[in-house]
């Protein structure tokens, strides 16, 4: 997990079930309040941490499902949305109590694809009865820990979370070492621009860097103006180039035909998990209307300039290349999508290097079971510029 962001790791349960202490030991800070008063979390509290050995979390205390009264809704509403940001859940109950709240939270964790665990709190002041750790074994196949935060042993806790994340991982967890032999050499094309980070690379250029050298491969950096002077003066043949997408029309050109070609984006939508969906749904670019509602979510927060890709520069290039006039909604971060994903035509999401694979998913999976066309804005881009195929191609030869 040490290249993948962090993983969002939501406490859930009623209130008073001792999710605070529990956030609390984990964590070893006080940074969610406790108290003896049912309800006493009423947003959610983000805090970051570092479990050795496993990843870097964020875990994410919430309120009360079982909260009551208008403002209880608006709580409860969010901590429902907690849930489609979360990787992994603890379903924390208390006192052997477990019923209709409980069933339906882990309904909407199930339909999620999301893995959790049961912990049964306040063991110093109940035991966890037998007839119900089997019952809960049997039909939900988790981890069920009896527990009491004065015990302080929150490595069984650890030790179970690091159980059920492994056994839903699918895949390499490389972005791009199955495409690689050690000794390779990668071109990563990264202009530098009014976009760029002062000082600094974007977060996709550097987790690329850091997956060629743990693939014993060699980085080499170019802006897109030094490509042709490098590949004619070294005689180089990289075995793959990578491109940001924004300037993926003019690399194309430059780049030969017989050194395999993606972007950034590409890479990332294909490690996040939703890559046969973004290559049936580009397409359908081709059969979009005048007036059609088109939703583009950005995974990060961020400054919005001239030049922002994804609110001017796609939205341009669309509509110059189909001759329409669409309507379109931005955004930014994990934020609520306020109007029904059934108003859009079509959904374009960024690369996604900001989320975990599980939250690209959960974010993308109404539009995609509603029948509504995915896109990313890597694929986007290249097949608005007539390189879709050849942006892909290097993917369909690796069996991905």
């Amino acid at each position: 997990m040490g290249k993948e962001n962090k993983l969002h790791i939501v406490l859930l349960g009623r209130r008073n079930n001792g999710k605070s202490s529990l956030i609390n030991l984990l964590t070893g800070q006080e940074i969610a309040i406790v108290s003896e008063i049912a309800g006493t979390t009423t947003d959610t509290v983000k805090r970051s941490y570092e479990i050795p050995d496993f990843a870097s979390v964020i875990f994410m205390d919430t309120a009360g499902i079982d909260d009551s009264g208008e403002l209880g809704k608006k709580r409860v509403e969010k901590t429902r949305n907690a849930i489609t940001q979360a990787d992994i859940a603890i379903v924390v109950i208390a006192h052997n109590r477990f019923g209709q709240e409980e069933e339906s939270l882990i309904n909407d964790l199930q339909k999620l694809e999301i893995p959790f665990i049961v912990l049964h709190n306040k063991s110093d002041e109940e035991s966890l009865l037998p007839a119900l750790e089997n019952k809960l074994v049997k039909a939900y196949r988790c981890p069920v820990i009896d527990f009491s935060t004065l015990s302080r042993q929150n490595h069984r806790v650890i030790e179970a979370l690091k159980e059920v994340w492994k056994s839903q991982q699918q895949g390499p967890e490389s972005l791009i070492g199955d495409l690689l032999s050690p000794g390779d050499v990668v071109l990563l094309i990264t202009p530098i621009d009014s976009e760029a980070p002062a000082g600094r690379l974007i977060l996709p250029q550097v987790q690329m860097i850091r997956d060629i050298l743990d693939n014993h491969c060699t980085s080499i950096v170019l802006q897109p103006e030094e490509i042709a002077t490098f590949l004619q003066k070294t005689g180089i043949r990289p075995r793959l180039a990578i491109a940001d997408s924004q300037v993926f029309k003019k690399v194309a050109a430059i780049v030969p035909e017989e050194i395999p070609l993606t972007s950034f984006s590409i890479v990332l939508a294909r490690h996040k998990g939703q890559f046969e969906a973004y290559l049936q749904g580009t397409g359908q670019i081709e059969n979009l209307k005048e007036g059609d509602r088109i939703l583009m979510l950005e995974s990060c927060s961020h400054h919005v300039s001239c030049e922002d890709i994804g609110r001017h520069k796609i939205p341009h290039w669309l509509q110059t290349y189909t001759g329409k006039t669409f309507t379109f909604d931005f955004i930014a971060g994990l934020d609520n999508i306020a109007r029904p994903v059934t108003d859009y035509a079509m959904v374009i999401q960024c690369g996604g290097c900001m989320i975990t694979g599980k939250q690209l998913k959960n974010r993308l999976q109404p539009a995609i079971d509603a029948g509504i066309p995915v896109s990313n804005y890597g694929m986007t881009i290249a097949y608005l510029h007539g390189i879709f195929n050849r942006a892909i191609e290097v993917f369909k030869k690796s069996g991905n």
